[in-house]
């Protein structure tokens, strides 16, 4: 069985590496083993968290052209290692960036590709992944028979399980040719409030819609973010209308998103949106409108107010963030 290549992910914020790329590793040795392929700094933390989560080998890249062509770097050097290694599998997280190396790749070395799949499991003929599909209305199992097979995986409802090994770690000179040289990356400006996870991985989103009633309204919407320490988005109508930023849109055609908890505040549930968050491991909806749609796919329901209901909700969570923790003394209240 041939190893599996890993894109590691890391945070734009801090450099660390992301949970995605743990959960991803735990996903690559069901298929062979996995081998790690860090772009950028090598630091300590970094090879033992992705030692911990099973990458036996950490193949690193450190060239400058890492930090100003950071998508074609990033090509270059898998495409490399995939003519040196023959992997089984060539994984990368799901997400705008992810998509355009793993299309890239695929590309590059005559591959099928299946993107935002949920799972993957090893089949008799190879990997074999899972993507769901028309708003969650089916699951969808695809082998690629050309090439390496290139798959990007939806990464925030899988687990990340540690598996500690020792990793053995290689730096890779790559040749990086005049072609990929045609965009440089100048800058990086972060839209969201610093304070707030990333919309794409965060474990918990709120987001806002239509029902809100005003732009004053929105800042419910942060409240109730900040305190479950989650990230802000919104649906197509709030971010015209102006109240949430447009790169917060949660949509078909802007934001895709799979947390574990999503929080549905005054949104409809139009069919572009739920194509958007129906990955959420938990939907919670809250609308004045029984009729809605988003309550057909919502785990849990409210209907009324939201100028009522929220500040109700509020109040609860943060009377639970502050009760204190059951002890062996006796069992916790229900």
């Amino acid at each position: 069985m041939g190893p599996v290549l890993v894109l590691v992910e890391r945070s734009e914020a801090d450099g660390t590496v992301c949970r995605s790329t743990c959960a991803l590793l735990t996903i690559a040795r069901r298929l062979g083993p996995p081998v790690a392929v860090l772009c950028g700094p090598v630091d300590a933390a970094s090879i033992a968290l992705l030692g911990r989560f099973g990458a036996a080998t950490v193949c690193t890249v450190t060239s400058p052209e890492v930090d100003e062509y950071p998508a074609a770097c990033r090509v270059e050097t898998l495409v490399d290692l995939a003519r040196r290694m023959s992997p089984t599998t060539i994984l990368i997280a799901s997400g705008r960036a992810g998509q355009e190396i793993a299309a890239r790749v695929a590309v590059r070395l005559d591959s099928g590709i299946v993107t935002d799949a949920i799972d993957i499991r090893m089949g008799p003929d190879g990997p074999i992944a899972v993507q769901s599909v028309l708003a969650g209305s089916y699951l969808v199992e695809s082998s690629i028979v050309r090439g390496v097979p290139v798959i990007t995986i939806r990464t925030e409802a899988a687990a990340a399980e540690a598996a500690p090994v020792d990793p053995t770690v290689h730096k890779v000179d790559i040749e990086f040719p005049a072609r990929g040289r045609a965009t440089r990356l100048v800058s990086r400006v972060r839209n969201d409030a610093g304070h707030r996870p990333d919309l794409a991985t965060a474990a918990v989103v709120v987001a806002g819609g239509h029902g809100i009633g005003s732009r004053d309204s929105f800042k419910l919407v942060d409240l109730v973010a900040d305190a479950l320490g989650g990230a802000v988005g919104g649906s197509h109508t709030a971010t015209e209308l102006g109240w949430c930023p447009r790169h917060a849109k949660i949509d078909q055609i802007g934001r895709i998103i799979h947390p574990r908890l999503y929080i549905a505040l005054g949104i409809s549930g139009s069919v572009r949106h739920q194509a958007a968050m129906q990955g959420a491991e938990t939907i919670v909806a809250i609308d004045h409108d029984p009729a809605a749609p988003i309550f057909r796919v919502a785990d849990f329901g409210v209907v009324g107010d939201l100028q009522q209901v929220i500040p109700e909700l509020l109040t609860e969570i943060r009377r639970r963030k502050t009760q204190p923790v059951a002890t062996a003394a006796g069992p916790p209240e229900v």
